[in-house]
Order: C-alpha cells, then structure tokens, then sequence
C-alpha cells in the first residue's frame, strides 16, 4: 500500500503544477491581444484638421399664453372681406356656418374686429383726401408712348408678373400679392377665370379702388395694372394677411318656390319650358365668361326664358353664376337641376307677354 501511494503521489503535484503554471502564462496573453495598441491608431493621421463644431443655438421657448405682440394696424379706408368683387355687401346674412368671433386674422392680429363677413375700418372714409393721395401717387398721366411700351412688356403669356384671379375674385391677400410685385416692376398682369369674368367692369373697379393702381391695358380677361409714377414701396400700405379662407356665410335662398308676380302653376309651366328649350350656352369650368350678360339679354327680346347649360361648372359656381345674372341683366333665377340654370326675365322686362297667351 505504502508503494503504491508513492507513486501516485508525483503524478498529482506534476499535475497541479502543469494547471498553475499555465493559467498565468494564458492571462498574460490574453490581456496583452486586448490591450495591445492597433496599427491604425497609431499612423492616424488626418489630412485636415477637425472643425469644431458649433454649439446648437437654443430656440427661444414660446409662452404657452401665445404671442403679445401688438396686434395690427392699417390705414386702409374700406373694410376688409375675403373677397371684394364676390361679396355684396347690401346683402346681409342670415345665419353663419363658423363662430364669428374667430377671425381669420388671427386671434388678436389686427385691431379691427371680425363681425363674420368683414373687418370694418376704424377710421373715417373721406373721399376728397382719398383721391388726393391717389392722385399724388399716380403722378402725370402717362403719354401714348409709353403706355406702349408697357403694355407690350407685361401684356404677353410668357410674362413673369403675373397674377391669376379666378373664382374668389378680387381677394384680400391679393392685394398684398400685388404690392410684392410692384416693388420689383411697374404694372402687374392680371389674368381672370371663371364666375367673376362676367363682370370685368367690377373687377376692373376694385382692382383700382383697393390697390390705389390704375389699369392702363385691358383686352377680354387680361388686364395691365400700373403703380403710378411715384409709387414708392416703401411707404406702400399695410395690409395684414388672412391666415385662413373663411368659410361662406348662409344667405337668403336664390331660388324660390313661386318666382314674384306668377302663381305657382305660371313658375312650374316656365321652368318646364325652360328644361325643354335648347341651350342658350355651354359653359365650361373656369373659363372665360365674358359675353354671357350681353348673350342673355338679346335673348330676351325673342324669349321668356333661358337655360344655360353647366353640366360642367359645379354647383357652387352655377349658384355663384345665378346670383351675377340676377344682378347684371337683370332677370330672376328659377330653377338650378342638374347643372342647368333656367331664367326668367321677369314682369318688369319691356315687351313681355302673358304666359297664358
């Protein structure tokens, strides 16, 4: 027994000895493969230096109130509307579609206060001392020559000032938009489209009256608006945008039941006749409404009623197209269906036979 664990002995402590010396001997290396320097730190070399960077600017925190700038203020003498041209202003509303007190301005923006439809003006309107300054503004009228040369410049398709007016009309951003381009040329070309062509005279009026220009050129829908000689554009006036389009108030109804001075079978009989008669005019969408009015009374002296066929217009622009006629030709609206607008010219027309006749 003594023998045999002598010879075991030796064997264990020549293996403890083979385990301890090793693992010092594995450590080493292994830290050594960790922490040994790379190749490329080492020749990391840039061929620029590093550009420190800018620290990030802090944006100013906003109060969560809103802003308290001073709301503001224009000198302007007429009230502001979304759209001067579109909008009667005899014709009161009767009802609202958004709360009045929220004005497309913005809450406390402009120191005037919006009653639904329009921004009255603060201060009082005088007439006389309004001309004087659009008159000092305009300067000499200008000669033949150079009403030319402007009207060649600004009246061709390919011209950079340019403005397209359509369905609103003459709107309140408009303007503003017209004054950016009078800092930078002398007129503005206006080209128009749709319901407010079939009153240019009107369009051509506030265009005028808004804006303190004076249209030099004017041939079908296209229009040359001029600054005026000492037009400075820094002193040009103030007007504050509309953040948003307002939404239309409610108006009385264009069409009634019974059309005044016929009985209720008299309307039914003319709007009958009306749908069955050919069409008058094919109208397109945002086209060119020029010779409807004049269309529509020659019709008038042959015919009672008239239909106009505006399958493709829209029903907001076949109203809108409606209440224009009511106003310029005049005559009274019977019947909107199916994109056809019938018209009647009324008792008081010159000429005018009985129905039952």
């Amino acid at each position: 027994m003594q023998r045999k664990l002598l010879s075991c002995t030796p064997l264990l402590s020549l293996r403890t000895l083979t385990h301890t010396s090793t693992a010092p001997a594995l450590l080493l290396f292994s830290r050594s493969k960790k922490h040994s320097p790379s190749p490329r730190d080492e020749t990391y070399d840039p061929p620029f230096s590093a550009v420190p960077k800018s620290p990030a600017l802090k944006s100013k925190a906003r109060s969560p109130i809103g802003d308290k700038s001073p709301p503001v203020r224009s000198d302007l003498p007429f009230d502001f509307r979304y759209s001067y041209s579109e909008n009667d202003p005899s014709v009161k509303p009767i009802g609202f579609r958004e709360p009045p007190r929220f004005s497309p301005f913005g809450p406390g923006r402009l120191d005037r206060k919006w009653d639904g439809v329009s921004a009255p003006a603060n201060v009082g309107v005088d007439p006389e001392r309004d001309s004087e300054v659009r008159n000092s503004v305009l300067g000499d009228p200008l000669t033949e020559e150079e009403i030319e040369q402007l009207v060649e410049r600004y009246r061709h398709d390919d011209c950079s000032r340019q403005i397209n007016l359509g369905r609103g009309g003459v709107t309140h951003n408009m303007l503003d938009d017209i004054h950016n381009h009078w800092m930078r040329a002398e007129a503005v070309r206006i080209k128009c489209l749709g319901v407010p062509t079939l009153d240019m005279d009107g369009v051509c009026f506030h265009l005028e009256d808004k804006t303190g220009g004076k249209i030099i050129y004017r041939k079908i829908n296209i229009l040359v608006l001029y600054r005026g000689r000492n037009y400075d554009p820094k002193q040009r006036p103030v007007i504050p945008l509309m953040l948003w389009k307002p939404l239309a108030p409610i108006y009385p109804r264009l069409v009634q039941n019974v059309a005044e001075g016929l009985t209720f079978e008299e309307t039914k009989e003319m709007r009958n006749r009306g749908l069955n008669s050919p069409a008058l005019l094919k109208l397109t969408r945002n086209g060119v409404y020029v010779n409807v009015v004049a269309r529509v009374r020659d019709a008038f002296k042959t015919s009672e009623v008239a239909r106009l066929d505006c399958t493709h217009v829209g029903t907001s622009d076949c109203k809108k197209i409606g209440v224009k006629l009511r106003e310029l030709v005049p005559c009274v609206p019977i019947l909107f269906k199916d994109g056809q607008i019938v018209i009647w010219r009324g008792m008081e027309s010159p000429g005018i036979s009985s129905v039952n006749s």
